[in-house]
């Protein structure tokens, strides 16, 4: 079943499920299982899970052996960490990869952390991932699972996986500007190969399609960079690049030259960018476009700033699935605000008022489309915060499945 998603504002699937299957990644050499009990404040679960990981690797033989620098350090490059329910880097987990890089660096001298560059891969001898992942439970949102490993590149094999849970208190769950922006959700399989990397227990072989793709990786980590600090014309140099490399075909890539084309005021390179975004989640089953909407309507945010580019996301979305000769189910869903039957009933206006709009482009789409409401019993964030922070909850998501 192919599935496109697109973002409503007012609540994709809890995230217990992918939490409870977690849970019995370790924290300890050997690792040992993480209880939502042993939930402790930030700093501390960052502590305990870093110290985990480094603890394991003190009886690898690359460790015991004579070491080759003058310094002794292993060089360990960091892939920028990620929220393993969205794909996104937040606030918080930068401050994940900050603290646990520098706990590795200042308490432990056998580690040199190196950027995430492509000369850094052939001198760096381990690939150190992370993800943050929080428990949606019934009573609310609950800690934060905390997955870190350290794979050996030349093997591809995961040395060493720690977890802790902490408390999410305080902590910055905003996007950074690359995903804040992004009209999509930004999770491919690469993404997901980076998460399951994350969790792998000791032993065994890090996700092979991620790893494939760790060199282009580099490169799209430099694009993004460069993004969120208002460089666009390079970075979308960069994205170039990227796309260029064998395996830089990615939802990352794809979504950065529409980034940067919007930002340059390049509307026809933006659009047909958006085009390929749009191919590209249909044949690869995944893809989550955010719209908003006015609070508890089915009318379009009417800040034009924010609104402005849907009529054409909503074209080439049309384009697209007529291309590819698709019938969907389109399924409303909101954020955890208000009651479940008013929202039942708001995700299902908006899907209706979504199915319309891509009729209006595409007549041939009405009769392929059925439309359904979730309301918020399938959120991927679930704060309920109605801002940045759950965009990707506020979505209409398209199931593409076989004509009848």
């Amino acid at each position: 079943m192919k599935r496109i998603a697109v973002s409503g504002r007012t609540g994709s699937y809890s995230c217990l499920a992918a939490f409870v299957l977690l849970l019995a990644a370790g924290c300890a050499a050997p690792p040992q299982a993480t209880r939502l009990s042993d939930e402790l404040p930030f700093e501390e679960a960052v502590a305990k899970a870093t110290d985990g990981l480094v603890a394991q690797t003190q009886t690898l033989p690359a460790f015991l052996a004579k070491v080759e620098s003058k310094l002794g350090k292993k060089g360990v490059v960091l892939d920028p960490m990620l929220d393993s329910a969205t794909g996104q880097q937040t606030g918080a987990t930068t401050l994940l990869e900050n603290r646990v890089s520098e706990r590795m660096t200042t308490k432990y001298d056998q580690f040199e952390v190196l950027p995430f560059r492509a000369a850094n891969l052939s001198r760096a001898q381990y690939l150190l991932t992370g993800t943050m992942t929080r428990a949606s439970t019934d009573r609310g949102r609950g800690g934060l699972l905390i997955n870190l490993a350290l794979t050996e590149l030349k093997s591809g094999t995961v040395v060493a996986q720690a977890s802790a849970i902490a408390r999410s208190a305080g902590l910055d769950d905003t996007p950074l500007p690359y995903y804040r922006d992004s009209p999509i959700l930004v999770k491919d399989k690469v993404i997901d190969g980076y998460v399951a990397t994350s969790a792998t227990r000791p032993g065994q072989r890090a996700d092979s399609f991620y790893l494939e793709r760790i060199a282009a990786a580099t490169l799209i980590n430099e694009a993004t960079l460069l993004y969120n600090q208002e460089r666009y014309q390079e970075s979308l140099g960069q994205y170039r690049s990227a796309l260029a490399t064998p395996a830089g075909e990615q939802m990352r890539v794809l979504n950065g030259i529409y980034l940067t084309n919007v930002k340059l005021g390049r509307s026809a390179e933006a659009e047909q960018a958006f085009g390929k975004v749009v191919a590209f989640g249909i044949a690869s089953n995944q893809l989550g476009v955010k719209f908003l909407f006015n609070p508890g309507s089915t009318e379009f945010w009417s800040d034009p700033k924010v609104s402005g580019s849907y009529q054409m996301w909503l074209r080439q979305i049309a384009r697209e699935s007529t291309a590819s000769r698709a019938c969907m189910n389109i399924v409303g869903h909101t954020s955890r605000t208000g009651s479940e039957q008013a929202n039942d009933a708001l995700s299902l206006q908006r899907a209706v008022y979504i199915r319309g709009k891509l009729a209006a482009e595409a007549p041939a789409l009405g009769p392929k489309t059925k439309v359904t409401g979730m309301g918020f019993r399938e959120n991927i964030v679930g704060s309920g915060s109605d801002n940045a922070v759950d965009a990707l909850d506020r979505r209409v998501e398209f199931k593409i499945v076989p004509c009848s």
